[in-house]
Parts: structure tokens; sequence; C-alpha cells
């Protein structure tokens, strides 16, 4: 596992005791956690032989650990935030994803070369595959939006392109002055950037803790003049970054996310990413002679350099993890920071959906559609309605379950694990675009590593057995030949309802089945909500068409003893596909019309005549960008795997007797209103 220098253990004697003088570094457990898992021992006390001093950058209190360390000639160990941190900075209680420990000094001091400047001057970086991440992992930041403290929006309208950036900083500001910076050296790099850019418009953009009114900055009121402006909006860096004609800093970390986006900016400081012929210095470090190339900084710096930490799972992380971390939680603020109006929501998922997007506002429940319209227009809130619940063409965010629900039925109560939201329409209407088919369509341009990335997720799907409900039960004896899987479905779903056509009913479902391949054997598997008398659509004499009736088993095991899935619109399709099985569908299910399966029904014209959708793409589109997870765990929002994991080694809550006493009561309900249909 990289990490930053050499390990505080390489000696093999177990962890090296690092003392520290402030209840930052002793109590923080996410601080301690990471410096354990980086191999160091916090503790209080005086240092002896062996031992190092910790201190948190160059913070007020740093002076405690310095002088401890120089009278007892003990190393001095920097500790600070990485440059990928959280949604919202450490004074906002939120921990961080990674730490910087540094045993020779501190990348924004430029007075002693730090761990980075050494890497970024010694080290290799010539490791095709190190690059290839570098490369992958900022384009992926860049489209994800994500930056030191990603709570940034992307819905806000950026500035008419054409300006030139210049970038405020905090006073105090550590790397500011650790480069000589003060008010005139800012004041000087404005002078500079109208020289040179002379009747361009000038963007001065307010450092974040600036505009939240904790720390005042370099600019004020005063410096403004013609074509100059403050932009103070929480609006995305990169969406700032990509309407730039030129970039000026002092030593922001938006300046190293400058050259990542393409810039060669302007530096008036010394931070690390300057002198490697990437930037424009006016402050040049000498020893600085080495030429790197965009990928070859950001490997040291982002993958190389810091140590990152897995919240989910309680370990030491790669880059890769943290922003899978990141863009979930990212997301998550961002789709839900405005609140949101609930509306044709049951009382027993009341309490899932407030885990789910109550996390920043919570929810408001409303049953009345006119009601919830106005109480979202008069908060500013959003407003959603359970997919079911909605008229086609209403304009309203759908809510569904996702395909890695739960291990257990939706209709037995159990909880989800995965939630859609669609602006457009919902997935399993074919009569207008959903924003899963809009993600289908457009997954033919997805880069290579998220086709990796949905590679590795099939084979784990597959390995583990995993379904949408994860119902366990042992496959019997089956007949040898070439077999069909017919799974039913339930016959009032939505899925049937909407998108069915001259099949919609499990009989007919099965005849058609019989009646193409009479010389194969059909496997009849009812759906587990049926079978569990919770919902329509028994079959009463399967048997005039099967050979073999599956009941409650496993469907990972039996799709992995089958050659082909006939199905009308059932989820079940898809899981096929994902284990090479060949599909028919009858119906017009999300997944169909793509040209992955062999459709009867009637698939929509716009999914014809595009570029070749891939099997990756359609996991990718499926099963990582269009549900939102939450971790039952720790109840964090998260990527597709950690609930993947989750769903494999059973680490789940467990229902209640409320849930399970009213899971009954529902199924009694459904039998009676079926008995006066």
């Amino acid at each position: 596992m990289p990490g930053t220098g050499p390990e505080p253990n390489a000696g093999g004697e177990g962890p090296r005791r690092l003392c520290v003088y402030t209840r930052k570094l002793r109590f923080d457990a996410r601080l301690v956690r990471i410096l354990t898992l980086a191999g160091w021992q916090v503790s209080l006390g005086t240092p002896r032989e062996g031992d190092a001093v910790g201190v948190w950058g160059a913070s007020p209190l740093a002076h405690r650990g310095e002088r401890v360390a120089e009278a007892k000639d003990a190393p001095l160990v920097r500790i600070e935030d990485a440059f990928l941190r959280s949604l919202f900075p450490g004074r906002a209680g939120e921990p961080p994803l990674g730490l910087l420990i540094d045993t020779s000094g501190a990348h924004f001091d430029p007075s002693t070369p730090s761990d980075l400047e050494r890497l970024l001057a010694e080290h290799p970086l010539d490791d095709a595959q190190l690059l290839a991440r570098a490369r992958a992992a900022i384009a992926r930041i860049r489209t994800s939006h994500l930056t030191k403290y990603a709570a940034t929006r992307t819905d806000l309208a950026p500035p008419e392109p054409g300006y030139v950036l210049v970038i405020d900083q905090t006073r105090g500001d550590a790397s500011v002055t650790a480069s000589g910076g003060d008010r005139m050296r800012f004041l000087e790099m404005l002078f500079h950037a109208r020289e040179a850019h002379p009747g361009a418009r000038i963007l001065i953009r307010t450092h974040p803790e600036t505009t939240a009114g904790h720390r005042p900055g370099h600019f004020e009121e005063s410096d403004l003049g013609q074509g100059l402006a403050f932009h103070d909006g929480n609006i995305s860096p990169w969406m700032l970054l990509d309407g730039a004609v030129a970039v000026y800093t002092v030593s922001s970390q938006l300046g190293f996310e400058a050259i990542l986006a393409g810039h060669r900016p302007h530096v008036f400081g010394q931070p690390f990413y300057a002198g490697w012929g990437l930037t424009e210095d006016a402050f040049p470090i000498d020893r600085r002679q080495r030429k790197l190339t965009r990928a070859q900084l950001f490997a040291a710096a982002m993958i190389l350099y810091p140590v990152w930490y897995d919240p989910y799972r309680d370990r030491r992380a790669d880059l890769e993890d943290v922003i899978a971390t990141l863009e979930a939680e990212a997301r998550a603020w961002r789709e839900d920071r405005t609140g949101w109006v609930a509306r044709g929501m049951r009382l027993w998922k009341r309490s899932a959906l407030q885990d789910f997007f109550g996390g920043t506002k919570r929810l408001i429940f409303e049953d009345n559609a006119s009601k919830a319209r106005q109480r979202a227009e008069a908060e500013g809130r959003r407003l959603m309605a359970w997919a079911g619940k909605t008229e086609p063409d209403e304009d309203i965010v759908r809510v569904e379950d996702g395909f890695l629900r739960s291990r257990g039925l939706g209709a037995e109560l159990i909880p989800p694990l995965s939630l859609a939201l669609d602006d457009l329409g919902i997935y399993y209407d074919p009569q207008r675009p959903s924003r899963l088919e809009t993600l289908i369509a457009e997954s033919p341009s997805l880069p290579a590593d998220a086709l990796d990335r949905a590679r590795r997720l099939i084979r784990f799907l597959t390995r583990e057995g995993l379904s949408k409900y994860n119902l366990a039960g042992d496959l019997p004896k089956l007949p040898p030949g070439y077999r069909i899987l017919v799974p039913g479905q339930v016959e009032d779903d939505a899925s049937i309802l909407r998108g069915a056509d001259e099949v919609g009913t499990n009989a007919e479902l099965l005849r058609r089945a019989r009646a193409s391949n009479p010389g194969a054997k059909i496997l009849w598997k009812p759906h587990p909500d049926v079978l569990a008398g919770l919902r329509t659509g028994e079959v009463k004499n399967p048997e005039a068409y099967a050979d073999l009736t599956l009941g409650g088993v496993d469907i990972g095991e039996a799709l992995n003893a089958v050659d082909e899935v006939w199905t009308i619109t059932s989820l079940t399709g898809f899981e096929a596909l994902i284990r090479g099985c060949r599909v028919v569908t009858l119906g017009t299910p999300f997944y169909a019309g793509w040209g992955l399966t062999r459709d009867l029904g009637r698939v929509p014209a716009r999914r014809r005549g595009g570029p070749e959708i891939s099997l990756e793409g359609l996991v990718h589109a499926t099963l990582i960008a269009y549900p939102r997870y939450r971790d039952p765990v720790t109840g964090r929002p998260c990527p597709v795997e950690v609930v993947a994991e989750r769903l494999a080694a059973g680490d789940l809550p467990k229902i209640g007797p409320f849930h399970r006493g009213l899971s009954k009561l529902q199924g009694l309900f459904a039998s009676q209103s079926r008995l006066w249909r």
C-alpha cells in the first residue's frame, strides 16, 4: 500500500510511537485511526529513543511539538488533511478521508524539501499502470466535480467564458505564509493579471471560508475596478476552470486543479506543484529542475503520497476507493441539499426514505398532491413521489427500488439498500425516456476505467450469486437437455402494466415459451411475492407447459444452470445477461432493444440505431450510475461495491417484529382483494 516516505514500522518491530501534544491529534478518533493504520502508535508523553513527535501542519499549536522535538532531538512528523478530504471543512465536524503524513517537512513549505517534493524529484514516476491510474482518476475527479471540500454545486450557471481567474486565499493560510505571501503579494498578482490581459474580465475567486464568514481573504471591495468582480458562488471549481483563459494563484489547491484541467497557471507563491514545468512561476525554486507531466504530478501527490481511509471497511484505501466514496456523498448532497417533499409514500417506507434522502434536510411527507406541490414551491424543496403513484406525464422526480435491493422481499417490508431517483420518467415505462435509458444510451462514451469497474462488479455478483432480493434455497436436480428458465412476475406490477404488449400474464408467457421451444426443458419459477401469497400472478396448472416448477430457489444458482431465459419484463432477464445466458423478452424491459437480447415485444425506435451497447456499459448504467446506495452498517451514502459486499457477507440489520407482522397483514389484504375481483 503506498504511503508517505518510509513506513514507520519498516523494520518489522511493530508500530512506531508518535508523541503528540494537542487534543486533536490524541483524541480525534478518525485521525488516530488513520495514523494507526499507517503504522503509528499515537501517545502522550515524552519521546524516547526511536519515537517521533507529531504536529498538525503549521497550526498555532504546532510549536508545542516542535519545541519537544528539538529538545529531545526527535524526528518531527507533520500531519495534514489530504487533497480530497470530505464534503465540508473540518470545522464543520466532518472527519477526513485521508491524511498527508510527512516525515521530512510540510508539502506547502518550500524552505525544506518534503516527502512529496522528494517523490516528485526522485521517484521514477514511469510505471505505466501507475500513470494510467493517474490519468483515469484525473478524468473521474473532473467528471464527478470533486475537490478538497466536495459540497459544491453543479446546477449553477457558470460565468460567461473568456475571463481571467484570480484565486484569493484566507489571511494567515499556512501555505501563503510559507511562500512569503501577504496582501501585497496578492495585489501584485492582480496587477500582473491585468497587465497581461488588458481589457479582459477578471474574476476574483473568493475562498469558501471567506464566503462563509469564517476568515477574511486578501482582496477587498476597494481593489475592484472596471472589469473586475468577485465570484463567491458555491459552483464546482471545475466549471470555473473550464471557462477561464488564464489562472493566477499564490499557493491555492485550485492552482493544482487548474493544472489538471489543462491550464498552465501563473503562480506567485511556492506551492508543491510549482517548479515542475507545468506552471509559470514568479518565484522559482532553484532545486526543482525536473520536468513532469500532469499524470506524474498527480500520481505522486494523490496516489503515492497520501494515506487514504475507507470509512465503510475501516481500513486503508486506494485513491479510487476515496473517489467512489466522495462521488456517493457528493451526489447525495447535491440531490438532497434543498430538501424534499415526498408524496405517495407508505408509512413503512418512510423511515428508509428519510435515511436515504433526509441527510441534509429531513423529508416532509404529504399525501395530498396539490398540498405537496404547494409545500415544495413555498419552501424551495424538490418534489418526489413513489413511481407507481404518479401519472405518466407528471413533472415530478420518481422514486423506485434499485436492482440490488435487499436480502428479502420488499413485500415483506425489508428496507432497501438501494433506491433510484428518476427526473425524466421511470425505468420500467418504455413509453417515454427515463434517466436509466439515457445513461444506457450514453454508455458507449464511458472511459475504460468505468467499464473495468463494471467488469469487476459483474465478476463479484456472479461469484457471490447476488441478485435483487438474494433469497436462499437449494436447487433441485434438473432435467437434462437445453434448459429455459421462465421467471414469473407480479401481474399487476407497474412494469407489466407499462411494459407488456401482447403478453401480460404468466400463463401466456409459459404457453409462448413452450410453443416456441417444444424440445427444451422449461423450468417455471414463480415470483417470490406471488409464492409468498403477497401479490397476484399465480399460474393454476404450470405443469401443462413446464417440465419442472422451481419454488424458493436461489435465482443465481438457477441462472447458472440454464441456457436461456424467457421473460416479459422481469429483472431476471438482466441478471441472466450478466451470467452469460441468452435472453428472450416478450415485453419491453429497460435492458431490451440494445442488441443484447432477442426481443419479441415492441421496442422503442429511440433505442435502435445508436452506437453498440456493451454488457459492461449496461451494467454501469444500471448498477453504478442510476441508483443510490446506503451502507446499512455505517448509514452513509456509499458506492455499489459496499452494498454488494454487505449482501454477500450477510452483514445486514434484521427486520423487526413490527414489520414482519405488518407484511403478513399486507398479504392478507392482498388475498382478500383478489377474492373480491
